[in-house]
């Protein structure tokens, strides 16, 4: 699939980034927000042979809380975002903390075209549900095709556990536990926004995705409440 020219019915990525993502005051509120727990994160991935000489793909990197974190850790970061406000506001994290070792892309699952060799990681965290399913398996393919073999990708998404017959309940439910602000917790609003504007999928349609793009699970956690599941994958 070209990427330079391409075709009329190819999409606009940056229209499909979510609202919040391109508005500089939820970018800046972000970290109150949201705890990626990106040391435990590098942690996981060391144990699968993250190195001083490996390299990472990070698809949605947001204001970069794993990037900052995996970057000593490894010989090269590509973060990838299509949200300037994200990738402004990150760069001033790198710039701030003198990393030297991360490239800032401003792509996205879709578009981005790799350059060098094929990379050892890539790492997804609550990007991936902003494509809708078709999108999705090709974005998965595209990244299977820019890791080496055995390369390990990370993808940890809001992905629905629960039977079909008891979504609303369950939708209703999660919304619920959203308050009326938005600084320093999810709002309601937010949470509704994200059920019908987004594109998040459930897990017996994405993990057939996940085999058919050319991965295999190593394994794979589930929150309580059945809308987040943490993938380990490998390429094969």
């Amino acid at each position: 699939m070209a990427t330079d020219r391409p075709a009329s019915w190819f999409p606009n990525e940056l229209a499909m980034a979510g609202r919040e993502n391109l508005d500089p005051a939820h970018v800046a509120r972000y970290d109150g927000k949201m705890d990626a727990a990106a040391d435990g994160e590098v942690a996981l991935l060391s144990r699968f042979g993250l190195g001083a000489n490996s390299s990472v793909i990070e698809f949605g990197p947001g204001t970069g809380q794993f990037t900052v974190a995996v970057s000593p850790h490894c010989a090269r970061v590509v973060a990838v975002d299509v949200s300037p406000p994200m990738l402004q506001h990150l760069g001033g994290k790198i710039a701030a903390l003198g990393l030297q070792n991360v490239e800032l892309v401003h792509g996205g699952f879709l578009g981005y075209a790799h350059q060098g060799e094929l990379a050892d990681f890539a790492y997804s965290r609550f990007a991936l549900h902003h494509l809708p399913d078709f999108w999705k398996a090709i974005a998965l393919r595209r990244i299977r095709g820019m890791l080496r073999p055995e390369g390990v990708f990370r993808l940890w998404d809001v992905i629905y556990d629960f039977p079909l017959g008891e979504a609303a309940n369950h939708i209703e439910a999660w919304c619920a536990t959203g308050g009326e602000a938005v600084e320093g917790a999810w709002g309601r609003a937010e949470l509704e926004e994200h059920v019908r504007d987004e594109h998040s999928t459930f897990t017996w349609l994405i993990e057939p995705m996940l085999a058919h793009a050319g991965f295999e699970t190593i394994e794979v956690t589930r929150s309580a409440d059945g809308f987040q599941s943490a993938y380990l994958l490998r390429a094969v």
